[in-house]
């Protein structure tokens, strides 16, 4: 595992986009295509931007992403159909991406294509809850489905609403379609970008715990073989390195980016 502290979201978003674009080239490379799954919310505004004005050939790059709201129409502003179309899909000139539906009924087929070859980086952003995509607590290691619809739980409303996508809780969907645990996990590549102080608990919570826990999910991640974690300095307020646990085995490098980065 490697933890990069920024000084602020935006060196955070560079150097974060710097490591996605390498992983990408590399799989370009070996393999003649990259794929790709990408995170949305406030959280990933630095990432995505940043990640633009890399230099990947995406006319060889599948994407997918993690989830969408029940019965939200592309047109409504919280929906990350719409998100993505605007901030990235509209900007670069993808070889293939495959949203998620507002439907459950298009879980099987969105599953079979996601399916159909290992995915190479995943970019997984971490909730104010420590949810995973929409996997709010406690949530379900177990199951070995690509995607579920799931129900969304107060503080993972609560988030939303605190982002401006929403005027208050009730507003929220009541369930979305989420990937789920298992399926993040066998990214080839896991990096995830969570600035903010509004993250600082999540974080603490994920990294200095001792186990894997149903009830803190971001914890599964520490469990992948190849993860990135990109923290800023008010995300990164509450660590402090000596507490933080991995799986067994898993080595760590920790890095604090100096302010003139």
């Amino acid at each position: 595992m490697k933890i990069v502290i920024s000084p602020n979201a935006q060196i955070l978003g560079k150097q974060a986009a710097a490591t996605i674009a390498q992983l990408l080239n590399d799989a370009i490379h070996e393999r003649g295509y990259a794929r790709l799954i990408l995170s949305t919310g406030q959280s990933q505004f630095e990432t995505l931007e940043a990640l633009i004005a890399e230099d990947v050939d995406w006319r060889k790059v599948t994407m997918f992403h993690l989830d969408e709201y029940v019965g939200l129409p592309t047109s409504h502003p919280a929906s990350f159909r719409k998100y993505l179309n605007e901030r990235f899909v509209a900007k670069v000139p993808l070889r293939q991406w495959y949203p998620v539906a507002d439907d459950p009924a298009a879980i099987p087929e969105l599953q079979e294509r996601l399916r159909e070859q290992p995915v190479d980086v995943g970019v997984i952003g971490i909730g104010e809850n420590a949810h995973i995509a929409f996997n709010d607590p406690p949530a379900d290691f177990a199951t070995r489905e690509a995607y579920r619809c799931v129900d969304l739980d107060e503080r993972c409303k609560q988030q939303q609403v605190g982002e401006g996508w929403f005027a208050t809780n009730a507003d929220v969907p009541k369930q979305a379609i989420s990937m789920t645990v298992y399926q993040i996990m066998q990214c080839r590549h896991i990096v995830s970008c969570v600035p903010h102080a509004v993250k600082a608990n999540a974080l603490m919570q994920t990294l200095h715990s001792r186990k894997v826990d149903p009830q803190i999910p971001a914890t599964m991640l520490k469990e992948h073989p190849d993860f990135y974690l990109f923290a800023d300095s008010a995300s990164a307020a509450l660590l402090v390195k000596e507490q933080i646990h991995l799986g067994d085995g898993m080595p760590l490098e920790y890095q604090i980016l100096p302010i003139h980065e």
